[in-house]
């Protein structure tokens, strides 16, 4: 397949659910994200990655507008952000919760509902139904009136997917899901990513475990800071653009080459 046609297959247009356009974005006049440019499919699970410091958080929540940019703009179903919030799910990263703060399992999970009732109208019964079934969805039923700050890292995750699925969204960003969780947790997050693909939800995943990356997304976003590559990872998660991503790092390279090419065939997770 020719350049010019692989870049045809992995540019999107008419089903962009997301639109990305000359995106910049600095602290204190120090550029963290420079005109970065893209476009999200609709349906697909899209993994971000990059080497630490690449942006990739703040490519997120610069989407969200939790971050004001510099320059460029960023269309959501072709509006803003804050005009289709109700359609949009978000899972911080867990370390930047304050668990601390006096709330139940449960509680978190309602905030979920929020966008549907309005932040004035008290959550309805029927509201605290879809928040229970979500609980049970991740397991956390029998947790439900528990302090957060009494739960374990991996449970403290399933409560915050708990409440992104009780937006029931369109389209999901999580920022680092699958950081400091154990495998069970791992697995039930990976279980949910493939079911809300099957229904035709949008996830996009801020993920560090190159191993992973061809078994659990379709789809995938490179960046150092500029946009490297994206596209369908069976095509674009390839040796020569992991080398411009990570700047030749051999150790990580060496790696992702061993998952790319032999596949993790024990099942386990690292």
């Amino acid at each position: 397949m020719s350049r010019e046609s692989l870049k045809q297959k992995n540019e999107i247009t008419s089903d962009a659910v997301a639109d990305v356009h000359d995106l910049t974005v600095s602290y204190h006049i120090h550029p963290v994200l420079w005109n970065v440019d893209f476009q999200v499919p609709c349906g697909k699970l899209m993994a971000i990655i990059g080497p630490n410091g690449a942006g990739k958080s703040t490519l997120i929540k610069a989407m969200l507008g939790i971050i004001p940019v510099t320059s460029g703009w960023v269309k959501i179903f072709g509006d803003s952000y804050k005009k289709v919030r109700s359609r949009i799910g978000y899972v911080p990263q867990r370390g930047s919760v304050d668990w601390d703060f006096p709330t139940t399992a449960i509680d978190v999970v309602m905030m979920g509902r929020y966008g549907h009732l309005g932040w004035f109208r008290r959550p309805k019964k029927k509201d605290r139904e879809i928040s229970y079934a979500y609980l049970e969805k991740v397991g956390m039923q029998d947790f439900a009136n528990r302090q957060i700050s009494q739960l374990s890292g991996g449970q403290q995750q399933r409560i915050f997917l708990a409440r992104a699925l009780a937006q029931e969204a369109d389209i999901y960003f999580m920022d680092e899901p699958f950081a400091g969780v154990d495998v069970v947790t791992e697995k039930a997050i990976v279980n949910l990513l493939f079911e809300l693909r099957s229904q035709s939800k949008t996830v996009v995943v801020v993920h560090h475990d190159l191993q992973t990356v061809k078994e659990y997304f379709d789809w995938i976003l490179l960046l150092n800071m500029r946009k490297v590559a994206i596209g369908a990872v069976d095509e674009v998660f390839t040796e020569e653009n992991l080398r411009k991503t990570y700047g030749g790092k051999l150790a990580i390279l060496s790696k992702a080459a061993n998952a790319m090419t032999k596949g993790r065939v024990d099942g386990t997770f690292d």
